[in-house]
């Protein structure tokens, strides 16, 4: 009576008999150990490793550490000290490129030492790189005040390969002032030699002004050659210090290419103006070889248009196929039946600037223009042009489902033009974006729709 008594009182009390019961225990006990084991190894939250160490108290830890293992720990510090680095000598460097306008540019064209050409022929465009990096630099350290105030003292959502990116048009001022070094270093000893007002000057400027820190004029026109040559090596222990899964890897990388890439079309172009010197050299694969190419075909066509490049987008650029149709039946017997021949292309938007006072607006300006530049591949190490650049204002784009492998661009009461590519998708992908820009430009599309059927003289109705 007294077992039957107490049986019943516990399936009263908890609902199962006395083995459920004590399996059901067991099995808690169990759980609350693997938790406790868990949170004695709980995973990293950068690399997801167990290897932590245990806190005997968690109040008195930064939970900022307590969550990482002493690897992450480490190498978030290094990142921190790379992006602190790489900000701070960027501030070192603007402050030696306002030495040289202020403490030499300047002074030396009140004085009437030199004239405005010589002064230019020994400057270049050194004010062009002071706005650049002021641009620059207010951007970083606005992202770093920002992650401050928001308590990320490691800079995490600091994303420099991104910001990077961001400015990548201060390439090209880096490269017209090293293509123009040389010939700045010979006018300035000739200049020396001949001047002895300019050569005292120099003298008492290195010995008496404190802010040169003894150092002359040529130490300081050297820093813009350092600091494009420098950016690789920032860079890199930046990516060094920063996990694959962080949002600004990839940009990091693709950053640390671009520059690598600019810094050897320079050496190129160096070595094709005869000069012996050369930047830091980089390994070279075929990637990089590709986009120096493509930045050698950038200027081409941006000398040929005559655009800023602040202002200028690169929407689209590769290698096409084209062909002249004589007459507008060659829908009827296919692209078979046309002769085409490899060209570079590269489709060209010019933007306005929101905002003169920043480098490149988050929100692009309305479209002013928009071309088709038409490159002849490689000879004799130079690029030609096939002809003047179209301008898709002046253009009508269509298409036939007959041949969807090729798309057609008729200049208005010119020429036509078929393209297309090895591949399916991107000869669609091409047709879309001109299709795009001819539309938003052309002056015809105020007219009734039936004009580029009118104008296409096929059977077919084309999108």
């Amino acid at each position: 009576a007294t077992r039957t008594k107490s049986a019943d009182v516990e399936r009263a009390d908890s609902g199962i008999g006395q083995m459920p019961a004590r399996k059901w225990r067991n099995r808690a006990s169990e759980t609350l150990s693997s938790l406790q084991a868990w949170e004695a190894h709980r995973p990293c939250t950068d690399c997801g490793e167990r290897d932590l160490p245990v806190e005997t108290d968690v109040q008195n830890c930064n939970q900022r550490w307590a969550d990482l293992c002493e690897k992450c720990r480490k190498r978030r510090t290094e990142r921190k000290e790379s992006v602190l680095e790489f900000v701070n000598t960027e501030a070192s460097y603007g402050e030696d490129l306002r030495i040289i306008k202020e403490e030499f540019y300047l002074p030396m064209q009140a004085a009437g030492l030199l004239s405005q050409e010589q002064l230019l022929g020994i400057f270049s465009n050194i004010q062009e790189l002071i706005d650049l990096n002021e641009n620059f630099l207010e951007v970083l350290q606005e992202e770093i005040d920002q992650a401050f105030d928001q308590g990320d003292d490691d800079l995490m959502t600091v994303c420099i390969g991104e910001i990077f990116l961001e400015f990548v048009n201060m390439l090209p001022a880096f490269q017209t002032y090293c293509l123009q070094q040389s010939s700045s270093v010979n006018m300035l000893n000739a200049l020396e030699k001949e001047k002895e007002l300019l050569r005292i000057f120099l003298n008492v400027s290195q010995n008496d002004n404190t802010a040169l820190r003894r150092m002359n004029l040529r130490s300081f026109l050297m820093a813009p050659l350092q600091r494009v040559t420098k950016y690789p090596l920032l860079l890199s222990r930046i990516i060094k210090a920063t996990t694959e899964y962080h949002p600004d890897h990839g940009s990091l990388r693709e950053a640390k290419s671009r520059i690598e890439s600019h810094l050897e079309h320079i050496n190129m172009k160096t070595k094709q103006e005869g000069n012996t010197w050369t930047l830091r050299s980089f390994r070279q694969d075929s990637k990089k070889k590709r986009e120096v190419i493509n930045i050698e075909m950038r200027e081409t066509a941006l000398k040929t248009v005559g655009w800023l490049r602040e202002e200028t987008r690169f929407v689209m650029e590769g290698s096409l196929q084209l062909a002249q149709p004589p007459d507008g039946q060659w829908v009827k017997k296919g692209s078979k039946t046309l002769k085409f021949q490899n060209m570079q292309v590269l489709l060209l938007v010019n933007m306005k600037r929101v905002s003169e006072s920043s480098l490149e607006s988050a929100e692009p300006g309305p479209v002013k223009d928009a071309v088709l530049v038409l490159i002849r591949d490689k000879n004799n190490g130079k690029f030609h042009l096939l002809r003047e650049p179209l301008r898709l204002s002046n253009c009508i784009v269509s298409t036939d489902p007959d041949c969807d492998d090729t798309f057609e661009l008729i200049e208005i009461r010119r020429e036509a033009f078929v393209f297309r590519d090895s591949d399916r998708a991107r000869t669609h992908h091409w047709f879309r974006q001109i299709r795009r820009y001819s539309r938003e430009l052309g002056s015809w599309k105020k007219r009734r729709n039936a004009l580029p059927n009118i104008m296409i003289s096929t059977p077919h109705t084309r999108p």
